[in-house]
């Protein structure tokens, strides 16, 4: 088997490179920066520039599948200009694939994306699965709405889509935990907001994982993909202090303050989505993963 992978170069995408090797799965991926093109036995760089329309086809050639995991960090301050960067990266990137292979002749019969669990709206009480209706009317709400919206339309060609909602990736050379992790090593951490908001967890090679299993048994569909476990950020923050042997004695960070600081970037540490993963389970995902303190314990 031959997989396409946008976003091969990634957090997400460098485990599910390393995963697909292990599972003899060949790995095609498109990349932006030409100096990353290699061409090895099992794994094959190409050309692409989704704002120009650019596109290597010869990419395509032998490919089954495709896995989108294309799309600019929500990490960064949240400029009029870098939110509309984090929409159209994402829309872009499935439009240049959705065009291309309309146009040529190719043997693709899968498409998988990225999604994000911020579809749901934020709250303290409700249990969100991946049938659950209600969508979230803010700014990350309305990017997962778009980018779902873009993979949908591969089902025209057609294709099996199935859509990853990804909660909080935790892995130890990117994204979120190290930047929760350098406060508490210094010995001033603390919990963000009241420290009751729902964090829905997973860890990086779960997540990769996730779609190795998906490319596997052809599924498609939306599935959540979050550790069966979350917790409160306050939980999560004790957690990894008592991990590094930490005393919390700093009084909780108040939402005004981090709204301040971080803007509408804020909703990324105070809003709460409590998300279960009761799908993949039922199609026979084992997550290596289950507990915070076992993912820590791994990572750190």
């Amino acid at each position: 088997m031959i997989v396409l992978i946008a976003g091969a170069t990634g957090l997400i995408g460098k485990e599910l490179v390393r995963q697909c090797q292990e599972s003899d799965i060949e790995v095609h991926y498109l990349t932006t920066r030409k100096e990353k093109i290699e061409q090895q036995a099992q794994y094959r760089g190409f050309y692409w520039n989704p704002n120009s329309g650019e596109i290597d086809t010869a990419a395509f050639e032998g490919v089954s599948a495709i896995i989108n995991l294309a799309g600019a960090s929500v990490s960064e301050r949240w400029t009029d200009a870098y939110k509309t960067e984090i929409l159209q990266s994402r829309i872009k990137s499935a439009e240049l694939l959705y065009q291309t292979l309309s146009s040529i002749e190719h043997q693709i019969t899968q498409y998988i994306s990225s999604s994000g669990i911020s579809i749901y709206p934020s709250d303290k009480q409700k249990h969100y699965t991946e049938e659950s209706p209600a969508v979230s009317d803010a700014f990350l709400g309305k990017v997962v709405v778009a980018w779902e919206a873009a993979a949908d339309q591969f089902a025209s060609l057609p294709m099996r889509v199935a859509k990853v909602r990804t909660g909080i990736v935790l892995d130890n050379e990117g994204g979120a935990l190290p930047k929760i992790v350098k406060p508490i090593s210094m010995g001033v951490g603390a919990p963000l907001g009241d420290g009751q908001q729902w964090q829905s967890w997973i860890h990086i090679k779960d997540i990769a994982a996730i779609y190795v299993f998906l490319l596997k048994h052809k599924l498609s569909g939306v599935y959540n993909g979050v550790a069966p476990s979350p917790v409160t950020n306050e939980k999560m923050t004790k957690v990894i202090a008592s991990h590094l042997k930490k005393r919390l004695w700093m009084p909780k960070v108040p939402a005004f303050a981090l709204r301040l600081l971080l803007g509408e970037m804020g909703s990324l540490v105070l809003e709460s989505q409590l998300v279960g993963a009761q799908k993949l389970e039922a199609e026979g995902f084992q997550f290596q993963f289950v507990n915070l303190e076992q993912a820590i314990e791994d990572l750190l």
